[in-house]
C-alpha cells in the first residue's frame, strides 16, 4: 500500500495544494495528515471535492486552534495519538512524537508524527523488531524553506522524503 504522508501545513494553500496534487498523481491508496493545518480554510484541500475517494487520516496538531470549524470541514479528525491498520501494517500518528504512549513503540510498525518540522526517516529497534519512524517534514516551508512531504509504502517499510516545488 502507498501512502502520503505529510504534517505542518500551517495554512500555506499553495504548497498544500502542490503536495495534494503529488499525492494524486502518485495514486497513493491513502493519505495521513498528522497536524498543524491551522484555519479550516486549509483543511478544505483534503475534502472529497479535492482527494476523490482517497481515503484521508487526519489528526489535531498543536496549532489547530478552531478545531469546531476543522471537525466541520474534516469530519474524521481526532485527537492523537491515532492508531490504523493500513497494508497489514500497524501505524501510530501522533502530532508530537514524545506524545506516542510505550505502547505505540512497542506494537506499531510505523511511527508517524511532525511537530518540529524536521523530515526525517529512522529506523530503530524496540522490543525486538525495527520500527519505522518518520516524521515528512513541514508541508509549509516556513521555517526550514523547504516543503516536505514523505511517500511510504508499508509493503516494504519504506518511506521517501519529497520536496515539493512549484
Amino acid at each position: 500500500m502507498k501512502l502520503g504522508v505529510l504534517s505542518d501545513t500551517h495554512d500555506r494553500l499553495p504548497a498544500f495544494r502542490r503536495a495534494v496534487a503529488f499525492f494524486l498523481e502518485q495514486r497513493v491508496d491513502a493519505i495521513l495528515h498528522a497536524g498543524d493545518y491551522v484555519a479550516p480554510f486549509a483543511a478544505k484541500l483534503l475534502n472529497p471535492d479535492a482527494v476523490g475517494n482517497t481515503p484521508v487520516h487526519a489528526i489535531y496538531g498543536n496549532n489547530d486552534g478552531e478545531r469546531d470549524g476543522l471537525k466541520k470541514t474534516l469530519p474524521q479528525i481526532t485527537d492523537g495519538p491515532v492508531r490504523l491498520e493500513l497494508g497489514g501494517r500497524s501505524v501510530a500518528m501522533a502530532h508530537f512524537v514524545d506524545w506516542f504512549p510505550l505502547e505505540s513503540h512497542e506494537r506499531a510498525d510505523i511511527l508517524i508524527s511532525g511537530h518540529d518540522h524536521e523530515a526525517r526517516v529512522q529506523t530503530k529497534p524496540v522490543a525486538g523488531r525495527e520500527r519505522l519512524y518518520l516524521n515528512p517534514g513541514e508541508c509549509c516551508g516556513w521555517l526550514t524553506g523547504r516543503c516536505t512531504v514523505a511517500l511510504l509504502e508499508t509493503d516494504t517499510l519504506h518511506a521517501e522524503l519529497v520536496e515539493i516545488h512549484d
